[in-house]
Formats: structure tokens, C-alpha cells, sequence
């Protein structure tokens, strides 16, 4: 997604609003095409805890040490293209109404237009894949855009786009039958939508 102003200027922002902007963009990188080599020795140096996060982003840094690009590749194909189609659809219209192209995607359509944010020309997806919506999410909260970035303007997009169907979205791609490298992925989407969650409910 890109912002309709000729120049980006990014807010200050918090830490914890950086490391916030920085997992949606993850996130939305990891979803939007396979990894490259370089993505992937990245990943290999993530560090955990004892949190759903933290053990997330450690069995993804292990399995980013001994997962080739090639087999990235292939395993991405497998959940997200497949002949005819994938195992997983990825896509806010699909999990909500069972159909491609329905009336979410019209809804964050005009979202995004009030936002004032439009498609990168090189954008195929329908801006309501999973992919995409977290990197939109990164931007809002990193000021990219020329809307509100405030977190009642953040809250709003989450409530709106994600909250009915993240958390489902991650459980699928954690528990699907392609999923190796990606298991953990959906893992890490899942734990950190359930923070993302309850952090926008005691605002």
C-alpha cells in the first residue's frame, strides 16, 4: 500500500509502537511471498521467551536455520497458490462470507479511501488478503499515511478489517497440513493478534 502524498513523513513513535509496526510488517512480508535467503538468516537469528510470542519466534528462528529458499518456495505455493488454488485463502472476504470479492473487501475499500491510502500499482491481491492488511496496519501505525495514526484511527482499522478473523486466519495456517516453516508463522500471527485484541479492548 502506499501513501497518496508525494512524500512520506513518519511520525515519532514509541518503542513499543515500532516493535508493534515492525511484527505487522513481518508478518505481511512473510505473507505476501516466500522468504528470501536473506529473510530467512534474519529470521534464524530471532530470539524467544517464555511468552506465546517469544516461543513463537524461537521454533521460527530454528526452523528459518534449516528451511532453503527453495523449500520456502514450495511451501508457500502449497498453502497459498496450489493449482487453482491453495490450501489456505488469505483473504477477509473468503473467511467472513465464504466468497471472494464480497462485501468486506467493498468495506475496506472505501476504508481506504477515506484513509487516503491506495494500492501499490504492483499489487495483484485484493487488498483484503491478510498480507496486505498487515502491512497497512504497520503504516498506520508507523504515520506513513495521511490519516489519523492515533490509536483510536488504529483500533478502528483492527476492529473493522482484523479482529473478526486474524486469530482464525493464524489458527488455520499454524495447524495446516503444508505447513512446516510456516507453522510457526502462524503461530507468531496468532499470539500477537490475541495482544493486538486485548489492548485495543481496554482502550
Amino acid at each position: 500500500m502506499a501513501n497518496t502524498a508525494e512524500v512520506q513523513c513518519p511520525r515519532s513513535i514509541s518503542d513499543e509502537d515500532r516493535a508493534r509496526a515492525q511484527m505487522y510488517q513481518l508478518l505481511g512480508v512473510l505473507l505476501g511471498g516466500p522468504p528470501s535467503s536473506e529473510l530467512l538468516r534474519g529470521l534464524a537469528t530471532l530470539k524467544g521467551d517464555d511468552t506465546p510470542i517469544g516461543t513463537a519466534s524461537r521454533n521460527l528462528a530454528a526452523l528459518a536455520q534449516r528451511t532453503t529458499p527453495k523449500d520456502a518456495e514450495r511451501e508457500f505455493n502449497n498453502l497459498f497458490v496450489g493449482i487453482g488454488r491453495g490450501e489456505l485463502l488469505p483473504y477477509t472476504s473468503y473467511y467472513l462470507t465464504g466468497f471472494l470479492n464480497e462485501k468486506p473487501l467493498a468495506d475496506l475499500r472505501s476504508d481506504l479511501m477515506a484513509r487516503g491510502i491506495k494500492a501499490r500499482d504492483n499489487v495483484k491481491e485484493p487488498e483484503d488478503h491478510m498480507g496486505t492488511l498487515c502491512e497497512i496496519m504497520a503504516g498506520i501505525i508507523a504515520g506513513e499515511f495521511l490519516c489519523d495514526s492515533d490509536q483510536p484511527s488504529q483500533k478502528a482499522f483492527f476492529d473493522a478489517h482484523l479482529a473478526k478473523w486474524a486469530a482464525l486466519f493464524f489458527t488455520d495456517l499454524e495447524e495446516a497440513q503444508s505447513a512446516v516453516f510456516y507453522a510457526p508463522v502462524g503461530s507468531l500471527g496468532r499470539a500477537f493478534m490475541a495482544v493486538e485484541a486485548d489492548a485495543f479492548a481496554i482502550q
